[in-house]
């Protein structure tokens, strides 16, 4: 059974850090495509960030570029966003999301294309 569990998300005041982590199991996580999508109240899914399977073609949004980097250790099966010069525009529920199939790039923004967990709660606010 695929598991993706995320935490590390709570409040934080703008220019601050978190960091996300994502705790995988049921299936060979070093054989996916992995991102992290988030979804901000009223508004749709946005994709923030991507790393194939082997650590190669990582993509950011523009919205989170040079402040977000995405990682994976294979050896542990997990996966991070570390998230720095946060801002209130970043308050959003954070989604661990995993490829459907297999040593496949999945397509960013087709939510039929992705698995994902329940999410972990980040609340940018002074």
């Amino acid at each position: 059974q695929v598991q993706l569990v995320e935490s590390g998300g709570g409040l934080a005041q703008p220019g601050g850090s978190l960091r996300l982590s994502c705790a995988t199991s049921g299936f060979t996580f070093s054989m996916y495509h992995m991102s992290w999508v988030r979804q901000a109240p009223g508004k749709g899914l946005e994709w923030v960030a991507g790393v194939y399977a082997d650590g190669s073609e990582i993509y950011y949004s523009d919205s989170v570029k040079g402040r977000f980097t995405i990682s994976r250790d294979n050896a542990k099966d997990m996966l991070y966003l570390q998230m720095d010069s946060l801002k209130p525009d970043d308050t959003a529920m954070y989604y661990c999301a995993k490829a459907v199939e297999r040593g496949v790039r999945a397509t960013y923004g087709d939510p039929a294309a992705w698995y994902w967990g329940q999410g972990t709660q980040v609340t940018v606010s002074s």
